[in-house]
This record gives C-alpha cells, sequence and structure tokens, in this order.
C-alpha cells in the first residue's frame, strides 16, 4: 500500500523540464521555406514583360530601372514619374556614376513604339547604356 501512494504522489508533481525539440524543429522547417522562397518574390513595379531567348547580362554597378506600364505610366526605381520629368531626374541619378547602365522593362502590352520613343529620348539626352528586360522563354 505503501508503494502505491508513493507512486501517485510522484505521478502528480509537475514537470520540471521543458522539452524545447519540437519548437527546434518548427523553427528549423518555417527558416528553410523562407530561405527558399525569399530569392523567388520578385519586387518591384508589376509589369508584364515580354518573352526572349537572349541570356541575362551581368552587371557588375547596380542598374537604374525604368519600368512602362501598359497604361502609359513610368516609373524610376518605383518612384512614379512622367516622361517630361523623367530626362531630368535620370540625369541627377547618373551625376554619381555616369557609366551605370539603364533597363527598361516594357509591358509586353505596350506598343513597340512607346518603347522605342522611351529608348530614342534617352539616347538623344546622351544615356548610352540602355537595355530591355525581357522574360526568358
Amino acid at each position: 500500500m505503501m508503494r502505491q501512494s508513493r507512486y501517485s504522489r510522484r505521478a502528480l508533481t509537475p514537470m520540471s523540464s521543458i522539452n524545447v525539440t519540437p519548437f527546434v524543429d518548427v523553427v528549423l522547417v518555417l527558416l528553410i521555406v523562407f530561405m527558399i522562397s525569399a530569392p523567388l518574390i520578385n519586387v518591384g513595379v508589376e509589369v508584364s514583360l515580354p518573352k526572349t531567348e537572349a541570356g541575362p547580362i551581368r552587371e557588375k554597378s547596380e542598374p537604374v530601372v525604368i519600368s512602362y506600364q501598359k497604361n502609359g505610366k513610368i516609373f524610376i526605381q518605383e518612384k512614379a514619374t512622367t516622361l517630361k520629368q523623367l530626362i531630368p531626374q535620370l540625369k541627377t541619378i547618373m551625376q554619381k556614376n555616369p557609366k551605370t547602365e539603364i533597363f527598361i522593362r516594357g509591358d509586353k502590352g505596350l506598343s513597340y513604339g512607346k518603347v522605342m520613343e522611351l529608348s530614342g529620348r534617352l539616347s538623344q539626352n546622351g544615356f548610352e547604356r540602355i537595355s530591355l528586360v525581357t522574360d526568358p522563354l
């Protein structure tokens, strides 16, 4: 009888240690999920790019990205601008590093003429390193 009561008292005492193994497992799984999904997130202005077979351009410095939406809105590095304000703003940006490349992200729904007009304006104002951004096929 004495033995039985001794075991029952022991069963009622609170556990003094916490098992953290399940918590660590969940945290590591979440870390792996975020590490895999983070590079897949495309940040920026929503533009539907045309497809091409050309390979990516390897560039050392950070390019200036001009996004041209189907509705005619223009963005420099995600900041809205107009066609009239574009050249002065680019000149201000390019004063820091004149060899910076300009990437034009023209929506595939935008007419080819509008993208070429933008590219022509940039060339006329002395910008030489201009590239068009597309999605691979």
